[in-house]
């Protein structure tokens, strides 16, 4: 038996999920805008060669972070679907949510890290940039959620 859910008991049950995502986001917002605003005294000026460096291993590792967020996050639903337990969908959808939107934020935060030691504030912008495309790539999505709820409705018919 599949269980009937309306759209407004889907955005109910996702509501904490977007929350944290929006809050997520607004705090990065405000690292960058700190660091444009106010972030000059804090910046080290490193020579560019060692920039360059640690710039080139930074991309490397978001070009990385991406499928490997979708990796985790494709595990991390199917064990919401399979594993035991009594936990609601909603509880067991926030687990995969969190864990992407924490490793694409993070994508974020090497931009930050960039521009506190030198770099230009177009690398900061970059890095946002795709912590931005992360946020909207891995955030709760209803027919997500809806495969758990349904994944845990056939067991317990079963």
């Amino acid at each position: 038996m599949q269980p009937q859910l309306d759209n407004a008991q889907i955005n109910s049950d996702l509501m904490l999920h977007r929350t944290i995502m929006a809050i997520m986001a607004a705090c990065l917002a405000a690292v960058v805008a700190a660091c444009i605003l106010q972030g000059e005294p804090w910046r080290l000026h490193w020579p560019e060669e060692r920039l360059i460096t640690y710039r080139t291993l930074f991309y490397a590792l978001a070009i990385i972070l991406f499928p490997l967020t979708n990796l985790i996050r494709y595990i991390q639903m199917r064990l919401c679907q399979t594993m035991p337990g009594d936990k609601p969908a909603k509880r067991r959808y926030l687990a995969p949510v969190l864990v992407s939107l924490v490793l694409v934020e993070n994508i974020g935060g090497l931009g930050v890290a960039l521009f506190l030691l030198g770099d230009g504030a177009n690398t900061l912008y970059i890095f946002t940039g795709l912590a931005a495309l992360g946020f909207i790539l891995y955030r709760p999505k209803p027919s997500e959620y809806l495969r758990i709820v349904d994944a845990l409705a056939r067991k317990d018919d079963a």
